[in-house]
């Protein structure tokens, strides 16, 4: 069996960023949360204070035999908007900025090269590449918001990049 390993990402509102990897083959789990900021266990609503310095980030546990970081960084890119500071969309605050939480110096490695093809492509980049400290997992309502809801994300759809 394979070693899995973990990518965190945030790139807005959670809930789309979430939905638009749950069907990536090789992607084995999924948890919406916070990361990057200084309150330990930050809440949603503490987070939306815009006080805590949270992102709201997606965890991912895949199997590297079936799905690369790189393939996974790339489509996080095509998802949102990784030009637009400090929100996605209609939803704003830094909360919902863009970044890369690096678990190895490869993720950091492959990031930072994905964002600079961007760059050299015209696009003006703003997404962040951070070393993850703690992930903090969201409130169980959060977690597959739109499998439960029956819905689809309003804030994230895919943009052919690369």
């Amino acid at each position: 069996m394979a070693q899995m390993e973990t990518a965190v990402f945030a790139g807005g509102c959670f809930w789309g960023v979430e939905y638009l990897f749950k069907d990536i083959p090789g992607v084995k789990e999924l948890q919406v949360g916070y990361t990057g900021g200084s309150l330990p266990n930050p809440s949603y609503k503490q987070v939306c204070t815009h006080t805590t310095g949270h992102a709201e980030a997606l965890r991912i546990v895949f199997d590297p035999e079936i799905v690369s970081f790189e393939t996974l960084a790339k489509h996080f890119f095509e998802i949102h908007d990784p030009t637009q500071l400090n929100g996605q969309g209609p939803d704003i605050g830094p909360q919902y900025r863009s970044a890369v939480f690096y678990t190895t110096p490869s993720q950091r490695d492959i990031a930072l090269r994905l964002i600079n093809i961007l760059k050299e492509k015209g696009f003006k980049v703003v997404t962040q590449v951070l070393a993850l400290d703690t992930f903090w997992p969201a409130e169980e309502y959060h977690q597959h918001y739109y499998v439960k809801k029956g819905s689809a994300p309003y804030c994230h759809r895919r943009v052919k990049r690369f």
